[in-house]
């Protein structure tokens, strides 16, 4: 969960011409920039522990790079470029897939109304105006629920509470309303109530659908969706740290993932996987695809997506082409606050622009 707002979801324009053994675009060939000199700017930036990234190319890793360290102060060597780190806020755009497959299998319809897929949310009165809010309003953060974190009622270093994504509804319902139904405004909230009404619809658990429908199926091997009151990454990856409240780095490698509904925990192959299947429109129906969290583009040849997401210690973006080609898949392990971590964002997306548009 994160604590300050990093963006969700955002576009990057730029001519994507890629030439490697047999994956020359249409547009033209061109020559990758240089990955290994990208990733060691990005791990110059100020509040930089380690970062690593790798290019993919028709499912082909084509280039990586690794900077920085594995712990703090220099220490623990260099990360693996291919370590798992969680992708925090990118495991949204995961969920919404799985919804709109519900859609697409009839199991579900984008105008359903929260009160009548979810009753006891209009009963219990546990969300304000659920007989009026849709499916397609949660997908596109446009409910106008407000974001449970505001409660200021939970804590991600709380390693002895467990909770229920009820509870983190109901924390939810003491926050003012952000705005009407139909108008933006971004609230994990949203997607707490999306993975319980896959739930209700599938009648399994949350993370068995990930497996089931995207992680298994897309050979994402590594990838798991952390469920647990004390979730550590498995295998060998980068520490992250948050300042705790004397301003001093606090190891995050432990977190309380049942507050949230950013769980998944990664590798750059593996949402690579992700991100092609998705562009390729493998995922999700055609007539489906614009449902999808904007501004995720659909009509734009020849440019670049991302997809952020951030948390205590870790900052990750994935960039794909709108063909689904090519993805390069970047993640920066933090010791500072994500909201001071700005920087650290528009160092990403210059390497991905040094990387992905050598040209200028």
């Amino acid at each position: 969960m994160r604590r300050g707002r990093a963006a969700g979801l955002a576009g990057m324009a730029c001519a994507l011409m890629v030439s490697v053994p047999g994956a020359a675009t249409a547009a033209g060939q061109a020559e990758l920039g240089d990955i290994r000199k990208a990733i060691a700017n990005v791990a110059k930036t100020d509040g930089v522990v380690g970062a690593i990234g790798e290019v993919y190319v028709d499912g082909k890793r084509v280039g990586r790079g690794t900077a920085g360290s594995r712990l703090l102060h220099g220490k623990g060597g260099l990360i693996p470029s291919g370590s798992r780190y969680r992708i925090a806020s990118q495991t949204k755009l995961m969920e919404a897939a799985i919804v709109l497959q519900l859609v697409g299998e009839g199991k579900l319809t984008l105008e359903d109304k929260l009160g009548d897929v979810l009753p006891e949310m209009a009963e219990h009165d546990y969300v304000d105006r659920a007989a009026e809010i849709t499916v397609q309003q949660l997908i596109r953060h446009t409910s106008g629920i407000p974001d449970f974190m505001a409660s200021g009622k939970f804590d991600v270093f709380d390693f002895t509470t467990p909770y229920q994504p009820i509870d983190l509804v109901k924390a939810a319902r003491t926050v003012p309303r952000q705005g009407e139904p139909g108008e933006y405004r971004y609230s994990t909230t949203n997607y707490v109530l999306l993975g319980m009404i896959i739930e209700r619809v599938t009648g399994h658990d949350r993370a068995a659908e990930f497996e089931r429908r995207l992680f298994a199926p897309l050979g994402m091997r590594h990838t798991y969706l952390a469920t647990k009151v004390s979730d550590q990454i498995k295998g060998p990856h980068g520490h992250g740290y948050y300042p705790d409240d004397q301003g001093r780095p606090r190891d995050v490698d432990r977190l309380n993932a049942t507050i949230g509904a950013e769980g998944a925990i990664s590798t750059a192959h593996d949402v690579s996987a992700f991100y092609r299947a998705l562009s390729q429109g493998k995922l999700v129906p055609a007539d489906l695809q614009r449902q999808l969290p904007r501004p995720f583009p659909s009509m734009c040849g020849g440019t670049v997506a991302s997809a952020s997401g951030g948390m205590p210690g870790i900052s990750s973006i994935t960039f794909s082409s709108i063909d689904g080609r090519t993805q390069f898949a970047v993640a920066v392990t933090l010791k500072i606050d994500n909201e001071k971590a700005e920087a650290v964002g528009a160092a990403i997306t210059k390497a991905a622009e040094a990387v992905l548009c050598p040209g200028g």
